[in-house]
């Protein structure tokens, strides 16, 4: 008999035929499928558990080829909307395919093929039926936990087949061997496997009888010794010799009687001390109970900072040994006015992504200064074991509380600054998805009842502050970006840099060395334009260390332009005046460490309509036809007559995006116009179809790296003037920057005949 029937996926629970289950559908797929089996196909479903339980949506291809033909016996709507369904096997069957049910393609129907054919029991059949109901009821005498009501059932069996499926549902069986039961056809094999199953368990129960007897010895002689022990304690005391295990009880009693800390968690401390009073002295449990109990008499459950909300006072130390950052710098601010007027304000979250020596870990720490928290900071950089961060259970040997526990008891206070640096360098892999336990740790909502897989008891988090780094937001995990306040730190411009260098760098050095050295800020400009290109000033920092060293060693007062390269070294970076050639144009990209000056060129091409080269991505490729689509469709361009070659060069990362689209319509036009753009000018912005020239992001970035690199004009989209009320007023002064709504009005100032 053939049949479609409607697949139920199951990947908790098996079931047999002639089992009975009772099972809860909250899934709306599943709900479906019992719907539709009530009303077309006679309350018939296919139970099928697909080969990878993990797979979250498993295809047609990791689904088996048997099932369980089930009846639906009874379906009750429950108050929350889920389904209670009581389903009865009926047939194992074979499963010829799959296909979607008609109606609704997320339905599967199985085209269903009963095997099971009644012949009759034969001898081999009946003697291993009759070996089963003898071991089950051997099983049973020695196992009070198996119910005396499965001999009942399998003795008025006549079939072999439902022995097994009786027994199988009895006995306490691993899910890989329910599996196995459910999907095998043939009754001998099942039952040989059941005789050999129960023979083992007979084996164990005989083994752990040994066992026991041998712990209740082994228990007899510790009691005595305990008893004995005891009276030596006794006799020393009446002989005046004290125990120092003994002190050490008396001790940690009262450490526990003066902690303060919830009832449940003395109530655990006064339980492992009890154990470790009665843990013999020369046992090795002795100091590893010792150790949860000091580590747990360590935490600080109701000690906090004194928290700083003078605003005034907030902002003069941000200021004292930081420059910018306003809006890090404002957000802080404003929550240490609002904690003011509601002490009980949830922390916020806040992640800085920037390019490397931006500032973004020192600021951290200038927070928790400003505050008056204790600061601590966790490294996540190529973290992938998620026990680093909630600990070990103290089965394991060796085992701590995790980086989280850990760094709270370091700063002895239960609010403080807690840095979580590079969480876009988290790692995902076997053993385990630090991510998903981050959420945890940092959701207010959850975290007030953190509990270590060490300590096992809660622990309220929310009143840590939690700061986190990265470099590249697209890098940190979606389900963890959802819940940051993401805050992007620009690229500094080069007079920054030098307010920077002057204000906070050189004072710090001078300060190392004790010594008092100034040096002028004309030398020190050319230290950042020729010897440095970085978004941040850490680089700067080392040069500005390796002259004051040298000052020093030499005894030199003062430094001058020329003495730089004598410290230094040859120049790195030389910023030549050189023209662009015709169909090169500049475009400025954002890569995880800073804003980057690109050249797109284009250049004719005989043998493709369109090459493109480069390190180059996906989203960029698109643009490109994209812009080809629009010269054509303007009539700039016939690629069946002559092909372009693009080339992209100017950083070491992977190029990808659509914000250069214009400067790749500049670069082409170029080339077809024969003319030259200027070396000072860019291009900024995303060209769709019609030539409309769409918003970009981070222009901050992009037009700080712009003014860094020389360039003084850009053109960009209109829609992105409400972006440049960020932007350092000097480089409004000094930098021209048009803004477009269409191409059509770049090309008017590009390409307008003389």
């Amino acid at each position: 008999m053939k049949e479609n029937i409607p697949v139920l996926l199951l990947k908790k629970l098996t079931i047999l035929p002639s089992q009975e289950v009772r099972i809860e559908l909250n899934n709306e797929l599943s709900k479906k499928v019992i719907d539709i089996s009530t009303i077309e196909f006679s309350n018939k479903v296919l139970i099928v558990l697909p080969s990878n339980t993990l797979e979250e949506s498993p295809t047609l291809t990791d689904l088996p080829k048997s099932g369980v033909l089930t009846l639906i016996n009874s379906k009750i709507v429950l108050p929350n909307n889920n389904y209670r369904v009581v389903l009865k096997g009926l047939n194992r069957v074979k499963i010829n395919n799959y296909r979607s049910y008609p109606n609704d393609k997320g339905v599967l129907l199985g085209n269903a093929k009963m095997l099971y054919i009644d012949n009759g029991e034969t001898l081999e059949e009946t003697a291993l039926r009759k070996k089963l109901v003898s071991l089950v009821n051997t099983y049973i005498k020695i196992n009070p936990e198996i119910d005396n009501s499965i001999i009942s059932k399998i003795s008025n069996c006549p079939s072999l087949g439902e022995v097994t499926d009786i027994i199988v549902t009895f006995l306490r069986l691993s899910k890989d061997k329910k599996i196995y039961y459910m999907n095998e056809f043939d009754d001998v094999l099942r039952a040989k496997s059941l005789i050999k199953e129960i023979n083992i368990e007979l084996e164990i129960f005989k083994l752990d009888g040994k066992i026991e007897k041998e712990i209740k010895e082994q228990f007899a002689r510790e009691q005595k010794e305990f008893v004995i022990k005891q009276k030596i304690s006794k006799l020393n005391e009446e002989l005046g010799i004290n125990s120092s295990k003994d002190d050490e009880t008396v001790s940690l009693r009262e450490k526990i009687d003066n902690f303060d800390a919830p009832i449940k968690v003395k109530d655990k401390l006064l339980q492992e001390l009890q154990k470790y009073e009665y843990t013999p002295a020369s046992s090795p449990e002795v100091s590893m109970i010792r150790t949860y109990i000091e580590t747990l008499l360590s935490l600080p459950y109701n000690l906090m900072s004194s928290e700083e909300t003078n605003k005034d006072k907030i902002r003069k130390e941000l200021d004292k040994t930081h420059y910018g950052l306003e809006e890090v710098k404002g957000r802080i601010i404003d929550y240490a006015i609002l904690k003011k007027h509601n002490p009980e304000l949830d922390n916020p979250i806040i992640c800085l992504v920037g390019a490397p020596g931006i500032g973004k870990t020192s600021i951290a720490r200038t927070i928790a200064s400003a505050l008056r928290r204790e600061f601590t900071k966790i490294s996540l950089g190529g973290l992938n074991d998620s026990s680093e961060l909630i600990g070990h259970r103290r089965t394991y040997l060796g085992a701590a509380p995790g980086k989280i526990i850990s760094s709270v008891i370091k700063c002895k206070t239960s609010n403080p600054v807690i840095l979580l640096d590079e969480v876009d360098k988290l790692v995902k892999d076997y053993k385990g998805d630090p991510a998903s336990v981050l959420l945890d740790i940092l959701d207010n909502k959850q975290n007030k009842e953190f509990t270590d897989s060490y300590i096992e008891e809660a622990f309220d988090l929310s009143k840590c502050l939690f700061i986190l780094t990265a470099n590249d937001a697209k890098e940190i995990p979606s389900v963890l970006r959802d819940r940051l306040e993401i805050i992007y730190l620009p690229s500094y411009s080069i007079y920054e840099k030098k307010d920077i260098a002057v204000n906070y760098l050189l004072p710090t050095v001078c300060n190392k060395y004790n010594v008092k050295i100034e040096i002028n800020e004309d030398v020190i400009l050319d230290i950042i334009k020729y010897y440095t290109m970085e978004s941040g000033v850490r680089e700067l920092g080392r040069l500005l260390d390796k002259i004051v060293r040298y000052l020093v060693i030499n005894k030199v007062k003062e430094i001058t332009e020329s003495d730089l390269e004598i410290i230094l070294g040859n120049k790195l970076y030389v910023n030549e005046e050189k023209a662009n050639n015709v169909g090169e144009v500049n475009i400025i990209g954002v890569t995880p460490f800073g804003g980057s000056v690109l050249k797109v060129q284009a250049a004719y091409n005989n043998y493709s309509p369109i090459s493109i080269t480069g390190n180059v991505g996906e989203k960029l490729k698109n643009a490109v036809n994209v812009c080809l689509a629009y010269l054509d469709s303007e009539g700039a361009i016939d690629l069946k007559k002559k092909g372009i070659y693009l080339n992209f060069s100017g950083s070491d990362f992977m190029i990808d995006g659509a914000s250069g689209s214009a400067g790749i319509v500049t670069s082409i036009l170029s080339l077809v116009n024969d003319k030259q753009i200027a070396s000072d000018i860019a291009v900024l912005g995303n060209i769709d179809l019609y030539g409309n020239v769409l918003k970009v992001s981070k222009l901050k970035e992009k037009i700080i790296t712009a003014y860094n690199a020389g360039i003084r004009t850009v053109y960009l989209p209109q829609s992105n003037i409400d972006d440049e009320k960020d932007l350092p007023l000097f480089i409004l002064k000094e930098m021209a920057l048009i803004h477009v709504n269409n191409y059509s009005e770049i090309k008017k100032y590009l390409f307008k005949k003389k």
